[in-house]
C-alpha cells in the first residue's frame, strides 16, 4: 500500500511538473514535420524531431531578431546517424539575398574514426562561402550538449559547451549581416547528397526514424524581448542581462577565449582536459 501511495505521489509531482513547465516551443515557435513533445525529469519540455523516408522536420521562431545570444541544448542522433543533417541556425527567409548563420551537425557512420562533423556558416546577401568545419571530440549522441550563436554588431561567435569554437569578427570591405532580422530555426532532414564523406555515404533508412532532442536553454526564455521604435515591420532584438537598456550588448571575446579559439585552429589538446583533439576542417575553395 505504501509503495502504490508513493507511486500516485510520484505521478502527481511529475504531472504538476510538466504542467507549470514553461512551454515554449507552443508559445514561441512554428512546426513543419514530425515534432513530439514531452517533459524530462526536472519539468523542462523535451523536443524531438524525427526523419523518415516521408519528410524531415523543424521548428522556427515567431519572432524576428537583430542581434542577441541563441543557445540551444540538443542529444544528435545515436548509432549510425551517416547522411542526415541536424541544423540549429538565424535566417532572414529563403530569398537569393538572404543572411543566415549556420551550425549544421553532419551525420556519420557509427565507431571510432567516424565524428560527427559540425559545419558553420555566416551567408550574407545569398553568399555562404565562410564556412569552417569542426570533427566534433566527444558523442554528441551521448547526452546533452549546448550549442550556442552569438551575434553583435561587430563579432559572430560559435560555442560549444563552454568552448569558443570560431570567431568571424567584422572588417572593412568583408560582408557582415547587421541589417536584416532573423528568426530561430532548428531543423532534420536528409542530406545524403551532400553530408557525409561529400555524399559518398547516404542515410540507411533501414535505422529511420531518426530523431534528434532538443531543449531550450533557459536563459533564452528569461530574456528580455524588446521592439524597436520606428520600425515598420515586426522586429525583436535580445539584450543580454548586462546589456545597457538602450543598446543592444556586445558580446567581446576576452584574452584567454582569443587564446582557446588561436588553439582550435590546428591539432591541439583541448584546453577543457578532453581527451581528444578538434581538427578544424577548411575548405580552400570556400575560403
Amino acid at each position: 500500500m505504501a509503495r502504490r501511495f508513493l507511486a500516485v505521489i510520484a505521478v502527481v509531482l511529475a504531472l504538476s511538473q510538466a504542467a507549470s513547465a514553461k512551454p515554449w516551443l507552443d508559445e514561441k515557435f512554428n512546426t513543419d514535420g514530425t515534432v513530439r513533445t514531452g517533459y524530462d525529469a526536472s519539468g523542462q519540455q523535451v523536443v524531438t524531431l524525427s526523419l523518415d523516408q516521408r519528410s524531415g522536420a523543424g521548428f522556427n521562431s515567431d519572432e524576428q531578431y537583430l542581434y542577441g545570444k541563441f543557445s540551444i541544448q540538443m542529444k544528435l542522433i545515436p548509432g549510425n546517424s551517416a547522411g542526415t543533417v541536424s541544423c540549429f541556425y538565424l535566417s532572414s527567409g529563403d530569398g537569393d539575398g538572404h543572411d543566415e548563420i549556420d551550425m549544421e551537425f553532419m551525420g556519420n557512420s557509427s565507431g571510432p574514426g567516424h565524428p560527427v562533423v559540425l559545419n558553420t556558416n555566416v551567408w550574407v546577401n545569398g553568399d555562404g562561402k565562410k564556412e569552417h568545419q569542426f570533427n566534433l571530440w566527444f558523442d554528441p549522441a551521448a547526452d546533452f550538449h549546448t550549442y550556442t550563436i552569438i551575434w553583435n554588431p561587430e563579432n559572430i561567435l560559435f560555442k560549444v559547451d563552454d568552448l569558443f569554437i570560431r570567431s568571424f569578427k567584422r572588417f572593412d570591405g568583408i560582408p557582415y549581416t547587421s541589417s536584416k532580422p532573423m528568426r530561430l530555426h532548428a531543423t532534420l532532414w536528409d542530406g545524403s547528397f551532400w553530408a557525409t564523406e561529400k555524399g559518398k555515404v547516404p542515410i540507411d533508412w533501414s535505422n529511420a526514424p531518426f530523431n534528434v532532442l532538443h531543449r531550450l536553454v533557459p536563459q533564452l526564455l528569461r530574456q528580455r524581448l524588446r521592439q524597436r521604435r520606428r520600425v515598420p515591420f515586426r522586429q525583436r532584438r535580445v539584450d543580454e542581462q548586462a546589456a545597457r537598456r538602450r543598446r543592444v550588448g556586445h558580446r567581446e571575446v576576452g584574452g584567454a577565449e582569443l587564446h582557446e579559439l588561436q588553439l582550435l585552429r590546428g591539432w591541439v589538446q583541448v584546453p577543457s582536459g578532453v581527451p581528444r583533439r578538434v581538427q578544424p576542417l577548411l575548405i580552400p575553395a570556400l575560403i
